[in-house]
């Protein structure tokens, strides 16, 4: 038979137990919020790149000069050949996912406007696609693509690619005389 002590000690054994298991689901629970930190800051960098895949100019009405493309599961990037060479893109060079946390260090937008950035590892060129929605309503953006190219940041164009080779080394300014520029002797 059981004593009234006894039913006391086995209800009060099952609430112990019970309060154990909750504080160990509370503080596992905790755990998850600060590995799902980790998660949504690497979620950054597993964005979907294809947004990218295409040509690129710095004007509408010129052709392509950057190329972006997955080659073997990798993305990569090729620059126009010069007329005078015997290919019309030079070799591929490796990019890779950015976090939006490093948008700041090569342009001046709010990150959540930002849906993907990729760049090659040495940071020389960087590009972000900037939502559809906020290039639309910022008179500042022509294009949903900014590039980041040695220092200096600046909208793309998205053009078809071709595989025709342009000059784009040719100096525009070639026949230009520019007289050299002094202190002017004439007197006021």
């Amino acid at each position: 038979m059981l004593t009234c002590l006894d039913v006391i000690c086995k209800k009060l054994t099952v609430l112990v137990v019970g309060s154990l298991t909750c504080s160990a689901l509370l503080l596992a629970g905790c755990n998850d919020s600060s590995t799902a930190v980790v998660d949504s800051e690497t979620a950054n960098i597993a964005v979907d790149l294809s947004v990218f895949e295409g040509c690129y100019t710095v004007s509408n009405d010129e052709p392509a000069q950057i190329k972006v493309s997955q080659q073997a599961g990798v993305w990569v990037m090729q620059m126009k050949e010069p007329a005078s060479a015997k290919r019309v893109w030079d070799t591929a060079e490796p990019l890779e996912a950015l976090a939006n946390s490093e948008i700041p260090k090569f342009f001046s937008i709010d990150p959540d406007n930002v849906d993907a950035v990729i760049g090659r590892p040495d940071r020389v060129l960087v590009m972000a696609h900037v939502k559809p929605v906020y290039a639309n309503i910022d008179p500042l953006l022509d294009s949903e693509y900014l590039s980041y190219i040695y220092r200096g940041a600046n909208t793309i164009y998205k053009v078809e690619c071709d595989e025709v080779n342009t000059d784009i080394l040719a100096n525009p300014h070639a026949n230009i005389i520019i007289d050299n520029v002094g202190p002017s002797t004439e007197s006021l």
